[in-house]
């Protein structure tokens, strides 16, 4: 009985408490280089331009009580740009209606108030009948090869390693510069 349960508790993830499968991250099904998004000036971003770098994908919005968490991501972002670490944002108006601005509002307002110099995409459907293809990567064990992930509010973080697997997923109220993203950067 004790074996049994030692091997259930080692096959937990620390980061969400959930399950998953040996020999985790698995290489996805769909590689996250292979997918596009547009940017906040309307240009497409092929992501295949951040292979080797760890990634964190945080869907954002501008009038959320987590919004002042764009300037921890900024810190962040400052800290480790230089040793291949890149923040992509995500601005969603799907939780709240708290991001109801336009791409051109959506930049100005960030970098206003927070000085966002890391990469800012335009607006995406998170949830509902169709969200944008990273969204459906990041949050279907079936794309990804780690987990099934549900966005619940704004200011999720999934970190994607340089070989461009899921590696971890924080909720919104886990702060951008907290253990587990510093020890994930080796800064530890």
């Amino acid at each position: 009985m004790r074996t049994f349960l030692l091997s259930i508790l080692a096959s937990l993830n620390p980061f969400t408490g959930r399950a998953q499968s040996a020999g985790s991250p698995q290489t996805p099904v769909v590689s996250f280089y292979e997918l596009t998004a547009t940017g906040l000036d309307g240009q497409p971003v092929a992501l295949s331009q951040y292979k080797g770098r760890k990634i964190m994908v945080v869907n954002t919005a501008s009038e959320c009580g987590y919004t002042p968490q764009y300037k921890q991501l900024q810190e962040l972002y400052t800290a480790y740009k230089d040793s291949g670490f890149v923040v992509l944002g995500f601005p969603s108006n799907d939780f709240g209606g708290q991001e109801p601005g336009s791409s051109a509002e959506i930049a100005g307002f960030c970098e206003k108030n927070y000085g966002v110099t890391f990469p800012m995409m335009a607006k995406v459907d998170i949830k509902g009948d169709n969200p944008h293809p990273v969204y459906q990567w990041l949050t279907q064990k079936s794309k990804n090869g780690l987990d099934d992930f549900k966005v619940k509010w704004n200011f999720n973080k999934f970190l994607i390693d340089e070989e461009g697997r899921l590696v971890m997923y924080l909720p919104s109220g886990r702060d951008p510069m907290c253990d587990e993203v510093l020890n994930w950067l080796g800064s530890k």
